[in-house]
């Protein structure tokens, strides 16, 4: 998945290059930025006097030392006095510098903390916010996998109230498919066959007529000459009905390049519901046409799930933004869009 948000210890990451929230003297501090000095050793520090500092917005390379990363990209964040002094816009820029950077010394992945949201003072919405909008920019020229790192879930604050009304959507559904649900296990339980339909079934299985047999082969062989089309013919159909790129398609499914080759070179390829469901808000289906899709790769939309719930309920009001919804499902601890 090109932008995924995980949780995890930013110095772990086995990555290319990680992004640190320095400070301006490049010489260490706190927070991610003490934990990055801390577990790169003393040739870090070593390495960043040379650098001669960092202006907020711009970003400086080092090697990552003892890291499990190659390298350390070293970018100033915005101190926040309320966002009327283009804070937005230098943060943006920490983003899209660090980005350029990476690319220039051939990094496929690269690791970031949320920037600016920890001393400095961006309320993490906004962090977020300016984060997704920069990576996302530079994933629809550049082919890149980036993450976006934090500690916990809870760390996570999602702004608008979408999130909310998800949570209300799915209290709604899913409660009610549960309740539903035990009530006609209630109901079935006495009208299970007795113990005798087994033997009953097997010998009436074991006296069947041939010419019942052969009428179920002419049968069979009928219904396996008229194969649907797969779920990659399907996929690219639905591109060209867009009038679409299959880069923008994968782009905005936040798909890798490469998976997605793989789903268009092998008819027989079946992906999983996840990179279905990431297809669908791509191609900004509506439900019906959502559960066509669904069923092409054997999967279809069920209100035990509370996944499934949240990807109803943002078709269902047009929300086709990928991130989003992944922001909306990583903060509810569910498997994000993609893969």
């Amino acid at each position: 998945m090109p932008l995924d948000i995980v949780r995890n210890d930013i110095t772990r990451m086995q990555v290319d290059a990680i992004v640190n929230a320095a400070n301006e003297t490049l010489l260490g501090g706190g927070g991610v930025d003490g934990a990055i000095h801390a577990a790169a050793g003393p040739e870090l520090l070593a390495e960043c006097r040379g650098l001669g500092g960092c202006r907020p917005g711009e970003a400086k390379v080092t090697r990552g030392y003892r890291l499990p990363a190659r390298y350390v990209i070293h970018t100033v964040g915005p101190v926040w006095h309320g966002g009327w002094l283009g804070e937005k816009r230098t943060l943006y820029s920490c983003y899209r510098n660090s980005l350029m950077a990476a690319l220039r010394h051939g990094c496929e992945s690269v690791a970031f903390p949320l920037i600016s949201a920890g001393a400095y003072g961006c309320p993490k919405a906004d962090a977020l916010r300016v984060a997704v909008e920069a990576i996302s920019a530079f994933l629809m020229d550049h082919d890149m996998t980036v993450y976006i790192v934090v500690f916990g879930r809870e760390e996570l604050e999602l702004s608008g109230k979408l999130f909310s009304r998800v949570l209300s959507y799915i209290d709604d559904v899913y409660v009610d498919e549960h309740t539903d649900r035990n009530r006609r296990s209630a109901r079935e339980i006495p009208d299970m066959l007795p113990d005798s339909a087994a033997p009953m079934s097997r010998a009436y299985r074991d006296a069947a007529p041939m010419e019942d047999t052969a009428a179920f082969s002419a049968s069979l062989e009928d219904m396996l000459s008229q194969v649907d089309e797969s779920f990659s013919q399907a996929l690219l159909r639905r591109i060209d009905e867009k009038h679409i790129t299959d880069a923008q398609c994968y782009k905005r499914a936040n798909i890798d390049r490469r998976l997605f080759n793989k789903i268009k070179n092998n008819p027989q390829y079946r992906p999983g519901k996840q990179t279905v469901l990431a297809f669908c808000v791509a191609l900004e289906l509506d439900l019906a046409q959502t559960r066509d899709l669904l069923m092409k790769a054997g999967f279809a939309l069920s209100h035990a799930s509370k996944s499934d719930i949240v990807v109803e309920y943002c078709i269902t009001h047009k929300i086709y933004d990928i991130i989003e919804i992944n922001q909306v499902l990583f903060k509810l601890d569910l498997e994000p869009l993609g893969y």
